[in-house]
């Protein structure tokens, strides 16, 4: 049966995902919705997934500015954080104070990003923290946040906008990352979530996030196929082989198509992307402006300058993407001089020709080591944003000897989409209809070494190797003989490193413990060396850790046992168990004691005659095996750019916590003084243009009440500038004070008689109703009856007294009644109606049938005529029937 299955059964591979729609949600304590998260260097998106019924399953959640996705932006300005689109408006102000690449700068060595960030222009103060890792210093002060309180500010804000989008809870996320990412980027970014309260429950690759949203509705059931993502983003380009199939599975008994998914190789360069494209453009204006200013000065050592040029390259680009030429227009790009130029593609595309060659690698590398060719693909599918590119495109074309490529993602949205169903199968409150077989793999290969005195430095025992692409998640085993502390490292196999890193160990640990158990047990009987069992873990997110050490110790020892002498009819009987418990056991090195004895086993059924057999027989001597297993200590040893210490994560998580109160009170105050200014601006309006307003207020009750809000306009311009929002809020419940009642009647001389017309109109509409209850209702109850009839009459004549004290009253008085009273006295009557309208009609009374005597009298006759025996039976069969049976029709229909 095992051999039958595909290799995602046989391995254990399979991860069952939904992919469509949602069937059910499963009840979960706080029913908050999961999201995705795709993270990238410019932009981050969001998705959604519902729980509401109503709701579309998956959706991208939008900011504030209704945009679908969001720029990677922390801004600090006069003592406020500003992230996205506010963050945004600052950069060409301000490029010192807005942080951008901000999930390029977690897990890097600083060297690196202080070349990375120079080389794109961006004047922040980096500042070399004491992990070896980024710090970044804000407005010149004394505070510097770390890579990881930087990207765990962006998390939180996409966080917020999931949650406003779902309208509930969200704290279960999936977050996206390049395959290029390595140990440190990866526990970073999971330690940046959890600063930011995020329980992350997984990372995902972005090549299987587009894999995910690819395979959603195909059918792989007709044959498999082999497809390549390409993805060139801002920052990085990649290239990942998936094969697709399907395999036939059982489900309530019907055999169904399952469709699955294999990673198979993934190839990058890191350093190559939209960017890239984009500075090559930076440089050509930046040359061109310093030719046309004239004194010798380059514009690259401003940093407004050049924050200002790089915003509008990009716009520049895009634009031809679309065209064959395109302007560029910058007003005071320097020293109040406004810089104009134009540019072709043709020149555009000179400007980047090494590019065109080198975005063709990591397709050549997957193909080569994959051993496929061209014609070996079904498919390039193209996603991010760099792929829309024509020269880009052209250049894929010509290699792959195709007219045209596959686009039926969407360049965008494809990776965070494909990510969410990843998010919704790992969540526990929601079940998918639909299923895909998910399989990735490790981007690196790993090596695994012990060091430690008297250890051979044997590569079988001493190191071992976790291939590329291990299959994420997996649980990795090593027992090695040895009886003395050691230490454990962890390193990337081979010349493939993570961008930026030096030394390719990422993980070292101390084991102890090993020493003292040995020392204890020496003296004992070792029936084989003392072995260290070694359980490493590679988690679902890519991250390799060692999990578990234990010594283990294998004692042998004779001691007396009773002894059993069992006869021919006790050895016939009992040899099937001895049989069945003398073969080979399925024993594991946890055990911690084996009590077993050779010849000890015996079946239940025998115990008193063995207990007999072996009365007074003496003792003899056994070999008894014990195995002993020792926890060891395990204390990991920071290497490179490491987490944040326990005490350092703390501090940040109160510092974060800290400005997202000061941001919620900054909106909260730039909400209410909004809403004050709007309410004075749209307020004076109104008494300005509603002429009506004249009938329900006098001249003096108008004056006075724009007397009070000229008032507190000014206070808004002058004093209120720096108001708290307590007291925008004191400001406008005291103009609402004035202006509600006025308003409030004014509404009234349109609603109030409104309602009343309605209220006789449904008067006139109940008369023959309860005359169609008197012709064809004869079963209602006339007190029910008589009883709407009253308040139908109570109600008329309501009307009538309030609008004649209505009439007498000023319309700039308080009303005598309102529309909202008499719409609550009709719903109070149209209740009663529906109460009574929902009376059923009686079941009709069914009569008992009468007994005929004759008929039973001739029936005793015919009963006497036959034998005796059948009388009584007949008897015996009629006494059993109750006489209830003969009232119940619908029995007697049935049979």
């Amino acid at each position: 049966m095992m051999s039958s299955s595909p290799i995602f059964f046989r391995s254990g591979l399979l991860l069952l995902l939904s992919i469509l729609f949602l069937l059910t949600l499963a009840p979960t304590p706080s029913q908050s919705a999961v999201s995705s998260i795709d993270l990238g260097s410019e932009w981050i998106k969001v998705a959604v997934v519902n729980l509401k019924p109503g709701q579309t399953p998956i959706s991208i959640a939008i900011n504030e500015m209704s945009k679908r996705k969001s720029p990677v932006l922390v801004a600090f300005q006069n003592g406020n954080r500003l992230i996205g689109e506010e963050a945004a408006g600052l950069t060409a102000r301000y490029p010192d104070r807005v942080i951008s690449h901000i999930r390029d700068l977690v897990g890097k060595p600083f060297d690196y990003v202080k070349s990375y960030i120079e080389s794109m222009y961006l004047p922040f103060h980096l500042v070399d923290d004491s992990r070896g890792g980024v710090g970044v210093r804000i407005e010149d002060g004394d505070v510097a946040y770390s890579a990881e309180e930087l990207a765990a500010m962006v998390l939180g804000f996409a966080v917020e906008l999931a949650t406003v989008h779902s309208k509930g809870k969200v704290k279960d996320v999936v977050i996206t990352v390049p395959a290029c990412f390595g140990q440190a980027e990866r526990k970073g970014l999971i330690q940046a979530a959890e600063l930011a309260g995020i329980n992350v429950l997984s990372l995902v690759n972005e090549h299987s996030g587009a894999a995910l949203q690819y395979g959603i509705d195909k059918d792989f059931s007709n044959g498999s196929r082999n497809v390549v993502f390409y993805d060139m983003g801002a920052s990085s380009t990649y290239a990942a082989l998936v094969h697709f199939s399907a395999y036939n599975a059982k489900e309530y008994g019907k055999s169904v198509s399952v469709n699955q998914f294999q990673v198979k190789d993934v190839r990058w360069d890191p350093q190559l992307g939209g960017q890239t494209m984009e500075s090559r453009l930076v440089e050509h204006f930046a040359d061109e402006f310093n030719k046309q200013l004239g004194t010798g000065f380059d514009v690259r050592k401003s940093p407004k300058a050049m924050a200002k040029l790089k915003k509008q390259v990009k716009r520049t680009k895009e634009i031809l993407s679309a065209n064959t030429m395109a302007p560029i227009s910058v007003e005071s790009l320097y020293d109040d001089r406004d810089f104009r130029s134009m540019i072709t593609r043709e020149k555009f595309e000179e400007l980047c020709e090494d590019l065109w060659e080198k975005s063709l690698i990591p397709l050549k590398n997957v193909l080569e080591h994959s051993g496929l060719k061209v014609e070996d693909v079904y498919a390039v599918e193209l996603i991010g944003g760099a792929t829309r590119v024509p020269r880009l495109q052209a250049t894929l074309q010509e290699f792959l000897g195709r007219e045209n490529l596959d686009k039926h993602l969407d360049a965008d949205e494809a990776t965070v989409l494909g990510a969410s169903l990843h998010a919704a199968n790992l969540s526990d409150g929601i079940k998918l209809n639909r299923k895909l077989g998910m399989v990735d793999g490790s981007s690196y290969g790993y090596v695994i070494e012990f060091n430690g005195p008297d250890l051979l430095k044997d590569e079988n025992s001493s190191k071992f190797v976790v291939g590329r692409m291990k299959k994420v998640p997996s649980k990795i085993f090593k027992p090695f003989s040895h009886n003395k502390d050691f230490e454990v490292s962890l390193a990337y196999e081979g010349d493939l490193l993570p961008p930026g890193v030096a030394s390719p160990v990422f993980a070292q640990y101390s084991v102890s413990g090993l020493t003292d158990a040995s020392e204890k047990y020496a003296s004992r009987n070792l029936s084989s060396p003392i072995k260290a069992n070694m359980q490493f873990s590679l988690s679902r997110s890519g991250v390799l850790s060692l999990d578990r050490a234990d010594a283990v110790i294998e004692i042998s020892e004779w001691v007396e046992v009773p002894k059993k002498n069992l006869t021919v009819e006790n050895s016939a009987s009992g040899s099937p168990n001895i049989s069945a418990e003398g073969g080979p056991k399925n024993t594991s090195e946890e055990s911690i004691d084996d009590q077993q004895t050779d010849g000890g086993s015996s079946n239940t059924s025998n115990t008193s005659v063995n207990e007999q057999s072996t009365t007074d027989l003496g003792t003899e001597k056994k070999l008894k095996k014990r195995t002993f297993r020792v926890p060891l200590k395990i204390v990991e040893k920071a290497v490179g750019p490491g987490m944040l210490s326990e005490e350092a994560f703390l501090e940040a998580k109160a510092r974060l916590e800290a400005l997202n109160k000061k941001d919620s009170e900054r909106k909260r105050t730039a909400e209410l003084k909004n809403s004050l200014e709007g309410y004075i601006y749209a307020t004076k309006e109104k008494l300005e243009v509603l002429k009506e307003l004249e009938k329900i207020s006098s001249n003096q009750e108008r004056q006075s009440f724009i007397e009070k809000l000229d008032e507190v306009q000014e206070w808004l311009y002058t004093d209120g500038e720096d108001a708290s929002a307590t007291q925008f809020q004191e400001k406008l419940d005291l103009l609402k004070a004035i202006g509600d009642p006025i308003f409030f009647r004014f509404n009234e001389l349109t609603a109030r008689p409104a309602a009343c017309e309605h209220a006789r109109r449904y008067l006139s509409e109940l008369q023959q109703i309860v005359h169609g209850w008197e012709t064809k209702k004869a079963w209602l109850p006339r007190e029910r009856i008589d009883e709407v009839l009253r308040d139908t009459e109570k109600l008329r004549k309501w009307l009538d007294e309030k609008e004649a004290e209505q009439k007498k009253i000023s319309s700039s008085s308080k009303p005598a009644f309102t529309s909202e009273e008499v719409y609550e006295k009709i719903l109070d009557l149209q209740d009663q109606v529906a109460s009574i309208n929902k009376i059923p009609k009686p079941k009709p009374k069914v009569e008992k049938p009468v007994k005929n005597d004759t008929a039973s009298s001739s029936s005793s006759e015919e009963t006497n005529t036959t034998s005796s025996e059948d009388s009584q039976t007949s008897e015996t069969s009629e006494s059993s029937i109750p006489e209830e049976a003969d009232s119940e029709p619908d029995v007697h229909d049935e049979l």
